[in-house]
């Protein structure tokens, strides 16, 4: 199954992908059809996929938690030691963009860069759950672009600050179930930037597996249905490059994962 969110009629409404149109659903997004009943999934609106406007999949989630050094590639790029435990940051929902909106180059930062990652969506509570039990609490798979601004996110060894900037972080379009995937064990995923790729890694690479994610995070934070978790980038980055590469207005950024699909975006100055 695929679901996406998509604006309409002045608001946004979560929609089921069939064929080559989105039916639309009740919820007003992704995180609202999984925590809530809504037992009638069937749809008398249909829209084109032509015509489909993506908001973020999930616009509101209770909780965006990210990660870091998860890609052993990665780790080696920015001579880094590979973590005993994961490394966990946050984001907020005023940083999520859709799949085709435009991302914003701030005006107080010099140092934008692009982040292809593989991310996935809660659909039911977990706390403490062992590993079996975290597959199950997992939804489906998306795409997200972790647009970091370099120059905050080292200005201390916090990251925080370099990962929350307003409409900058891409997720969607879509959210692919677990069982047509194969659990995105070893799914390519690549970002070009102006149709240069810059990085191209294999899930297959990452240190911590969704599973690990959702069980080592369960036992900090209940998980609860629409929670959205980005499993960190493989190598390619900008600021890993000899010199360093950084995003600039008017370059576009296009971010795609095996089986999932594509985030096409522009970058644009802050106005």
């Amino acid at each position: 199954m695929r679901l996406a969110t998509v604006r309409i009629g002045g608001g946004t409404r979560a929609a089921r992908l069939e064929g080559e149109s989105l039916a639309i659903l009740e919820p007003s997004d992704v995180g609202e059809l999984l925590a809530g009943d809504f037992p009638d999934s069937s749809s008398s609106e249909h829209l084109p996929l032509s015509q489909a406007d993506w908001a973020p999949l999930v616009t509101r989630p209770p909780k965006i938690i990210c990660l870091g050094h998860n890609y052993l590639a990665h780790i080696r790029e920015v001579g880094a030691e590979i973590p005993s435990h994961p490394t966990l940051f946050a984001k907020y929902a005023r940083a999520l963009i859709g799949a085709r909106d435009p991302i914003v180059l701030p005006r107080t930062s010099e140092k934008v860069d692009w982040e292809v990652e593989l991310a996935f969506v809660i659909g039911r509570t977990a706390r403490h759950a062992a590993i079996h039990e975290a597959s199950e609490a997992i939804a489906g798979y998306t795409i997200l672009n972790d647009v970091s601004m370099r120059d905050y996110q080292y200005r201390t060894p916090q990251w925080l600050q370099g990962k929350m900037f307003e409409k900058s972080t891409p997720v969607g379009p879509v959210l692919v179930s677990p069982d047509e995937l194969r659990g995105a064990e070893d799914l390519v995923l690549r970002c070009e930037v102006d149709g240069k790729v810059m990085q191209e890694g294999r899930t297959s690479d990452l240190v911590f597996s969704p599973v690990e994610i959702v069980s080592y995070v369960s036992d900090i934070i209940t998980l609860e249905p629409g929670d959205l978790i980005s499993t960190g980038t493989p190598a390619g980055v900008g600021q890993g490059r000899k010199p360093p590469l950084y995003l600039k207005p008017g370059q576009t950024v296009r971010t795609t994962i095996e089986g999932i699909g594509e985030l096409l975006n522009e970058c644009v100055l802050e106005d």
